[in-house]
């Protein structure tokens, strides 16, 4: 069987309060031998640590979301820099900006603290030599723009991607890589499709970010790790090679952008 990651999850999300234990193991016999659990705030970091310790194949990243900037302490700083010592913490995130969602999406204010928390964020994966986990919604310039100062110093991997052929390029351009989810295989994701058949290998993992985002067949149900199988048959057919080919590039991409995943 060949074997793959989910490199974003958001395994401490409520929806998986009643079954974790069998949702991982899921996603064991499905071939997908690691995943990323994604922090949101600090509390959320903390349970995705919590979740890496109790569950061998769990990693964690730590970070703040930008939709929930308003709510951020004015340094989050030092409570990531302690918490990327843990040996199973892999990356920062996620972060970035996100000018869609309220309150307050046209607000300067707004735009003002998730920029910050975005530097601080970058400033701590510098710092510790991990690299982040980019949330871009409706900011794309901007985005780019506030990574360009951190070339050289640390690098990220612009997850859910469903941009441009050009965008992706951009991406690439500053060091950073992209990720693919279940959107794929939706009817309607024709871009998306586009994206894969371009993206060479070396500069795109696979991941689920689930609970969202379940894949044809599965589609409006809760998405799980597991489904990155659904994934990489697809990410296959669009790059016409094997499984064992996609899994070979995308889990060394994975181990090369995440050095604590081991």
């Amino acid at each position: 069987m060949a074997v793959f990651f989910d490199t974003h999850a958001h395994l401490d999300y409520p929806d998986y309060a009643p079954d974790l234990t069998e949702v991982i193991a899921r996603a064991r016999a499905a071939g997908i031998t690691k995943i990323i659990s994604i922090g949101t705030s600090l509390d959320s970091s903390r349970r995705a640590v919590a979740l890496a310790e109790k569950f061998p194949g769990v990693y964690a990243a730590v970070g703040w979301h930008p939709t929930e900037a308003l709510s951020a302490p004015d340094d989050l700083r030092p409570a990531l820099l302690e918490l990327t010592r843990h040996p199973k913490v892999v990356a920062i995130g996620e972060t970035g900006l996100d000018y869609h969602h309220p309150p307050g999406a046209e607000d300067a204010g707004y735009k003002q603290k998730q920029a910050e928390i975005f530097r601080q964020q970058m400033e701590v994966a510098a710092e510790s030599g991990l690299n982040c986990i980019i949330h871009q919604r409706t900011a794309w310039d901007d985005t780019i723009a506030q990574m360009r100062p951190f070339m050289g110093k640390t690098r990220g991997v612009f997850h859910c991607f469903g941009e441009t052929g050009e965008r992706m390029r951009q991406v690439f351009e500053i060091g950073s890589l992209v990720s693919f989810t279940g959107i794929v295989t939706f009817k309607n994701a024709q871009n998306v499709r586009d994206a894969v058949a371009a993206a060479p290998f070396g500069r795109f993992m696979l991941e689920t970010d689930c609970p969202y985002l379940a894949p044809v067949p599965h589609r409006g149900k809760r998405c799980e790790p597991a489904y990155v199988k659904e994934i990489s048959e697809m990410v296959a057919q669009l790059k016409k090679c094997t499984l064992n080919e996609l899994s070979a590039a995308t889990s060394t991409t994975a181990q090369e952008f995440f050095p604590k995943l081991i």
